[in-house]
């Protein structure tokens, strides 16, 4: 017999809030449950392990519709599963351009950081003024 919860419960088991299982249901990744007389939406162990499944690929920066696309593989289990690895390479990769984007982030932060040291005034704040100049690449 499957054991029916409520919301909260639900999203206790998954360590998320109650806004974050609606959330899921929206983006029709989490599909809705059925419903009791008094109108309760009737969670099952399913849907636990569907929440914890999205929740993971969450944590591994996975975008929705990449979270999509590996349900749908997951959702027919005969299917062959070599698209999940070519998936998670393309993945990867991506990860790999954020990462160097997010360096050279981190290095015009750092040559900002440069331009002002000790106590100045707002105005004398080098850092301001390197923002406020035209010249300044932000890409």
């Amino acid at each position: 017999m499957k054991r029916n919860m409520k919301i909260g419960e639900l999203a206790r088991r998954a360590h998320c809030q109650v806004e974050t299982v609606r959330f899921y249901e929206k983006e029709g990744i989490l599909p809705q449950p059925p419903r009791s007389a008094a109108n309760f939406r009737l969670y099952s162990e399913t849907h636990v392990e569907r929440l914890l499944f999205i929740r993971r690929c969450r944590s591994l920066d996975m975008t929705l519709d990449e979270i999509r696309r590996l349900l749908q593989i997951r959702d027919t289990p005969q299917d062959d599963c070599s698209a999940v690895s070519a998936f998670l390479d393309d993945h990867i990769r991506h990860i790999g351009v954020r990462m160097a984007e997010l360096e050279q982030l981190r290095d015009q932060l750092v040559s900002l950081r440069r331009r002002c040291s000790g106590a100045r005034t707002a105005e004398q704040c080098g850092i301001l003024q390197e923002l406020g100049s035209p010249g300044f690449a932000s890409d």
